[in-house]
């Protein structure tokens, strides 16, 4: 019997491990890649897809809460019920304007009217019209400047506050009666905690 000391050779390669290169191991070498690749990518896009539909979808909400200016248009029926405030049928020029902050919220109104609808619309808000007083700008100046009105002399206005036990709001309403056929109202609701 001879024996010699010279090593049996080793299988190196997909023999070694008893697969061919097409068998389960390679096949499944791609599925951890994969899977990282796709816990990335798919936030990712979500994200992407997400800060384009803030940019672009919801522009014109950006656009109307970072301007200091009225947006035209009726406020929201939930703007509406919070604020107690409507708008006659049939007005035009109808435009508002929110703000909020932790100490309050207020929303700015405009619209121009007939005398009859605008009466009905005080009575709304539980007032007279005998209650507006002449020549008087119940809105302040910080207020006005808020959505750009201006009040100045010149014109023929009248006003009235409606003021109400919290949380209820109270409302500032000034008229500019010009035109006597068509009043243009302006109102500031404004609540509190």
């Amino acid at each position: 019997m001879i024996t010699t000391d010279a090593p049996e050779p080793t299988a190196t390669g997909p023999e070694a491990t008893g697969t061919s290169a097409g068998g389960p191991a390679a096949r499944h070498r791609w599925i951890k890649p994969l899977i990282v690749f796709l816990l990335i990518a798919i936030p990712a896009g979500y994200l992407y897809i997400s800060a384009m539909q803030s940019r672009g979808g919801n522009g014109g909400e950006d656009e109307e809460a970072a301007a200091t200016g009225l947006a035209e248009g009726w406020p929201s029926r939930l703007q509406r019920r919070i604020y107690e405030v409507t708008v006659p049928a049939y007005a035009t020029d109808v435009a508002h304007y929110e703000t909020n902050s932790w100490k309050s919220s207020s929303l700015y109104l405009e619209f121009t009217t007939t005398p009859a609808r605008f009466e009905r619309w005080l009575a709304d808000r539980g007032l007279d019209a005998a209650e507006l007083t002449n020549g008087d700008v119940t809105i302040d100046e910080d207020d006005a400047a808020e959505v750009g009105w201006s009040f100045g002399s010149g014109h023929h206005w009248a006003g009235a506050v409606q003021e109400q036990d919290k949380p209820k709001p109270t409302l500032e309403i000034t008229a500019n009666l010009d035109d006597p056929s068509h009043p243009k109202v302006f109102v500031v609701s404004t609540t509190t905690p």
